[in-house]
């Protein structure tokens, strides 16, 4: 809204959502806080400023777990996994694998489990018009999170003794972001022709520490009704990280015709990484501390083309580069520490029409990332040559009457690595773990026009096969599910609810290349009832 303050406007939002989960003893609930402030000082210069508050809490979780198929016997669950699997957790050989049907809401992490984060983020800054056709914006932001998680993480069956082997673990984060980027916007007219260019110097800085478990309690349980047990002994050693960041970019938009453009930018960072690592005694880690900088130079070059009116092409090519920030804590020390390098290609096209009630889009795309950290069971990594992928995605959506809404997508995707070869092996021309060939998506959206509104609608997702590790050996198995909502609104309040999954689909949502012995498994039908209000 607006305040009495002329060009004074505020926007402030609360959420909070809970969940019971649908494995036994996996409540989760979290809570969002957040304000923003914009004020027009005066027709060429604004204020604006925002803060936000994020805190979660969950017994989480961490999977349900690969069994033989001899083991589950009448109890396999069809249709969710398939192949074989020798543990890497306890090299026993499973044989062919499936999910036992009486696990399928079981909790195997112990009694006094949590996982818990705190987040808040503050925001301040300006715009400037300097001129008629230039513009300055300017903003400072500051970051911080504090994360938790307390739990048993490893499930993994072992033949040798028909139980299963598990083991703690424990980390928390202390992460602080300090950063600032400024901004100018200089629309110009070379030779007639409209151009922006836009200058970028973003700095920023950023503390990571990350204390973790230097012990790790393990013992076994029954697959059937498993007795949880507590954590146990808990002894830390801790890690951290530094990363400054100078990034100075330039954007270029020249429209050569109306109809045709060209779109480039370049952009130079020096990045500056050091780290620790420490054991349980307090005495550096072989290897640590450490520094090295990187200075990536990556850009990306473009063009679109109105061919006809609604009717437009485009290409771009880009590159980028990252210091496998997701993965830095989990390197070894003999490990080399490399910016993972990527380079782009897209095509496509865009149609707007029949009054713009319609509309559709066709991309294709060729991916290389090269000098991949990929995620291994066990906490450990291996460097990857190069992963690629190339695919095509065809979406559309179509609006008949004011009443409807339809709209659909499909994807095609084909990921594989190349040039991956470690000690003991290779995974050259496997597939990375999780990545479908095909996703498909439709929905459709029926509105009744009333003093009190009324909306109905339902969707159908299609996930195909893919695979839970770069080994190949397990496929998770393609699933389709359906969901329903019907919506009311009554004044400024919209009441919601949404059934999920209709058919109770049974599948294999994910898998966490870190603990291949389990994989996660998507909600059974479930019902969720949701309230917005609007002030």
């Amino acid at each position: 809204g607006s305040t009495s303050k002329e060009g004074l406007d505020y926007r402030f939002d609360l959420n909070r959502a809970s969940s019971d989960g649908f494995i036994n003893d996996t409540a989760s609930r979290n809570a969002q806080i957040s304000g923003a402030l914009d004020f027009q000082v005066n027709p060429v210069f604004k204020l604006f400023g925002s803060l936000e508050h994020k805190n979660d809490h969950s017994n989480p979780y961490w999977g349900t777990p690969l069994v033989p198929a001899s083991f589950a016997g009448a109890n396999a669950a069809g249709g969710i996994v398939s192949g074989s699997y020798v543990s890497n957790y306890n090299s026993t050989n499973l044989g062919n694998v499936t999910i036992d049907s009486r696990s399928l809401s079981t909790n195997y992490n112990v009694l006094d489990n949590y996982a818990k984060a705190e987040e808040n983020m503050t925001r301040a800054g300006f715009e400037w018009t300097l001129r008629d056709n230039l513009l300055l914006r300017e903003q400072a932001y500051y970051y911080t999170a504090r994360r938790e998680w307390f739990n048993n993480e490893v499930i993994a069956f072992n033949t040798g003794t028909g139980l299963l082997d598990r083991e703690r673990f424990f980390v928390s984060h202390d992460q602080k972001l300090l950063g600032n980027k400024a901004e100018l916007q200089w629309d110009s007219k070379p030779a007639g022709m409209d151009n922006r260019m836009v200058t970028a110097l973003d700095v920023s800085k950023l503390d990571f520490t990350r204390p973790g478990a230097a012990n790790f309690p393990a013992d076994t349980v029954n697959v059937v009704d498993p007795v949880r047990g507590v954590y146990g002994l808990l002894t830390l050693q801790k890690q951290t990280t530094q990363i400054q960041n100078t990034a100075l970019s330039v954007e270029d938009r020249l429209k050569v015709t109306p109809a045709f453009s060209l779109i480039g930018g370049l952009r130079y960072e020096t990045i500056d990484l050091d780290r620790t690592s420490v054991n349980a005694t307090g005495a550096n880690r072989a290897g640590f501390p450490f520094s090295k900088t990187f200075h990536p130079v990556t850009g990306r070059l473009g063009t679109t083309y109105e061919a006809l009116p609604g009717f437009t092409l485009y290409g771009q090519y880009a590159t980028a580069a990252d210091v496998v920030a997701s993965d830095i804590f989990l390197i070894g020390a003999g490990q080399p520490v490399e910016l993972t390098r990527v380079r782009t290609f897209e095509a496509g096209v865009k149609h707007t029409l029949w009054e713009r009630k319609a509309e559709w889009t066709l991309a294709a795309f060729d991916i290389a990332r090269s000098n991949v950290y990929s995620a291994q069971g066990g906490r450990t990594l291996n460097v990857a040559g190069k992963q690629q992928s190339n695919g095509l995605e065809l979406s559309a959506a179509l609006r008949p009457t004011a009443a409807w809404n339809l709209w659909g997508n499909i994807a095609y995707t084909h990921a594989y690595y190349t040039d991956y070869t470690f000690a003991g092996g290779s995974f050259s021309g496997n597939a990375p773990p999780n990545v479908p060939r095909m996703v498909a998506n439709a929905g459709a959206v029926y509105r009744v026009a009333s003093d009190t509104p009324v909306e109905l609608g339902a969707s159908v997702r299609h996930v195909g096969d893919r695979y839970h590790s770069d080994a190949n050996t397990v496929k998770l198995l393609a699933y389709t599910v359906g969901d329903a909502f019907a919506s009311i609104d009554v004044r400024k309040t919209r009441l919601s609810l949404r059934v999920r999954n209709i058919t109770n689909e049974r599948y294999a949502v994910w898998s966490d290349a870190f603990y291949p012995d389990q994989i996660l498994l998507g909600a059974p039908r479930s019902y969720e009832v949701s309230a917005v209000m609007k002030f």
